[in-house]
């Protein structure tokens, strides 16, 4: 790894001198060592050294270079190398230069518990760490519980909780309307509902024609055995999936194919996907890359690609709506990944080509409304620029509120607002310690301390404003730590409720003035007021609901003696929750592995003497 970090100025005539012409990975950094963008090269010397030649370079290019204070590189052994530590480092650093796939959720699964002698089906986020069997992955968690509804419409497999199964005495609502068969009152025999559950899973896997196959050949059968309700009942679910597989079948397509099309109005980009599996359509999802300078469409579908696909499942086929630089080597590096073939087509014909205009219509589409949004979002903010006397429109807010019950378990929330809506990445909560209970200013002081600490520390971007929900006394005391601080120069507002705490009358409170401010009621900057103090409240209230709920489970549980961490979580799984352990009896709680009769009546004791 090069590096001039060191150095007092960046001589870059001397660092081309010693770069290397060897495939691999650039670093741009500022001033702060912070990573401004990362590329790739198939020759490192060349590609970096074209930064600064001058040549057909942008305002906005020039403008990073006039940034760069330091530049890493990372050799690699091939340029397909190369281009997964890229997709990789952009993911990690989001560099600011770069176009950024905002992506941080893992993607939903269907997951059946086959190990079990009467499996669920369910929806599935996250590791895949429990036995059973995975399908997926699905586009959206709607594209999954969609897939579920229509599931249990046809095959009654159950989808609730294990903890909700092994404790039931009759049938729930599910199988009074039809949507279980009720195993778990043994209403029906393991080789029937195993029957479902295979049903299911060959759907699942796509071969739904097989599947209507095998029902019309068991209709058969259970007609000539004179069973005719078991007939009836195949009949209709034959009717149901042909049905289904008539909406989310693709003509012509038999394989998995992902549609890629690329939507671009100045910076603003919209990535749509449309996803075919095993012929099928399972469902489509918009993206919206975040970038500073703009790219073509070409660029942006460039650089979406590696980074969507790194880690993930890969179709054998891949179609776009704008050619792409080194389409080869792109091919070549999901294969590796994948383990299969992947082609990736730009010029289509027939009805590939008109799946692909409307995957690019629905971008545009997609484009024009988070247009508008953002329009409507940054009108709040000039507004609130005006209404505060400032300059211009603010580019970054905070909100801070208080909860707690009667004192106890206080929580403070810190919301983060810019002009694209909210910065969840950035928000926070903070258990309040140390303070007398029901001191909101002593809570709100130690909340704003521990926060700004960091910010003046560099840590985290400062705000242009701060509000905070409450009057001229909690505006005092938050004024109070920034000035010990040193950090005075941070306008802060109060936000104060109306009468009766109606919205629209709110009062506001700048701490640099002495008068106080009423908005009309449909200012867009009231709007926006009342927008991050509304998700600061909730933020702070779903926080204390947690904590109290922890302290529930710990301050009933712990004092058992006997009742160890393990145990404890056995319980709760088990059961489902504190309240279902209160209700059970002596019997129900021994019969949990590890908890003995005398523990199960220690446990029964315990709660049974709260309630006396």
């Amino acid at each position: 790894m090069n590096s001039r970090e060191d150095a007092p100025s960046f001589d870059i005539k001397a660092y081309l001198e010693t770069l290397t012409q060897l495939p691999g990975v650039y670093r741009m950094l500022d001033e702060k060592g912070e990573v401004i963008y990362v590329g790739k090269a198939k020759n490192l010397k060349k590609r970096v050294s074209s930064y600064f030649s001058g040549k057909d370079c942008s305002p906005k290019q020039q403008a990073m270079v006039a940034r760069i204070h330091a530049i890493d590189v990372r050799v690699t052994h091939t340029e397909g190398e190369a281009l997964l530590l890229e997709s990789q480092l952009i993911k990690r650093h989001k560099p600011r230069y770069n176009i950024n796939l905002r992506d941080d959720k893992s993607y939903p699964y269907i997951y059946v518990s086959t190990h079990q002698p009467f499996p669920r089906i369910t929806f599935h986020r996250g590791a895949k760490s429990k036995l059973g069997r995975y399908f997926g992955p699905y586009p959206s968690a709607s594209a999954v519980r969609e897939s579920l509804k229509l599931l249990q419409k046809i095959f009654p497999v159950r989808q609730c909780e294990d903890s909700y199964f092994q404790n039931r005495s009759r049938p729930c609502l599910q199988h009074q309307i039809e949507r279980c068969t009720a195993p778990c009152v043994d209403l029906i025999d393991r080789e029937a509902y195993g029957q479902d559950v295979q049903d299911s899973i060959m759907f699942l896997e796509g071969n739904g024609k097989r599947l209507i196959d095998d029902l019309v050949a068991r209709m058969e059968k259970a007609a000539a055995d004179l069973q005719f309700e078991r007939a009836a009942r195949y009949r209709d679910q034959i009717a149901s999936l042909r049905t289904v597989l008539a909406k989310q079948a693709v003509h012509g397509e038999h394989g998995d194919i992902d549609i890629i099309a690329c939507a671009l109005k100045g910076n603003v980009a919209c990535v749509q996907m449309l996803f075919i599996r095993g012929g099928q359509q399972i469902g489509d999802r918009a993206f919206f890359p975040s970038m500073v300078v703009e790219h073509d469409p070409g660029s942006i579908l460039a650089a979406f690609i590696p980074q969507y696909y790194l880690g993930k499942q890969v179709p054998r086929e891949i179609l776009i709506s704008h050619p792409v630089d080194d389409t080869e080597l792109v091919e070549e590096v999901l294969a590796g990944q994948s383990g299969h073939a992947v082609h990736i087509s730009a010029r289509l014909r027939g009805e590939r080509q008109k799946r692909l205009q409307l995957a690019l219509i629905n971008a545009e589409n997609a484009l024009t409304a988070k247009l508008a949004n953002r329009q409507d979002l940054y009108a709040r903010f000039l507004s609130l620029g005006e209404a505060l006397h400032l300059q211009g429109p603010p580019r970054r807010l905070e909100c801070f509120d208080i909860s707690h019950t009667h004192g106890e378990l206080t929580v403070a929330s810190c919301v983060v607002f810019d002009r694209q809506g909210p910065v969840k990445s950035a928000y926070r909560r903070f258990n309040i310690e140390g303070v007398t209970p029901g001191d909101d200013y002593g809570a709100l002081a130690q909340a704003v301390s521990r926060r700004y600490q960091r910010i003046r520390q560099g840590e985290i971007e400062a705000p242009d404003i701060l509000f905070i929900d409450g009057g001229k006394g909690q505006v005092g005391a938050v004024r109070e730590v920034l000035s010990e601080l040193g950090m005075d120069a941070i306008r802060t507002v109060g936000v104060a409720k109306g009468p009766d705490r109606k919205p629209g009358m709110e009062t506001l409170f700048p701490a640099d003035s002495t008068d106080a401010i009423i908005l009309p009621s449909h200012s867009p900057a009231l709007l926006l007021i009342q927008q991050i103090r509304d998700e600061a409240h909730r933020f702070a209230i779903t926080g204390h609901r947690q904590r109290r709920a922890k302290a529930r489970k710990q301050s009933v549980l712990e004092d058992i003696a006997g009742l160890g961490p393990k145990r404890r979580q056995q319980l709760l799984r088990q059961f489902g929750g504190l309240r279902e352990i209160s209700r059970a009896g002596v019997d129900a709680l021994s019969s949990v592995e590890g908890i003995s009769a005398q523990l199960a009546k220690r446990i029964y004791e315990t709660f049974h003497e709260r309630e006396n």
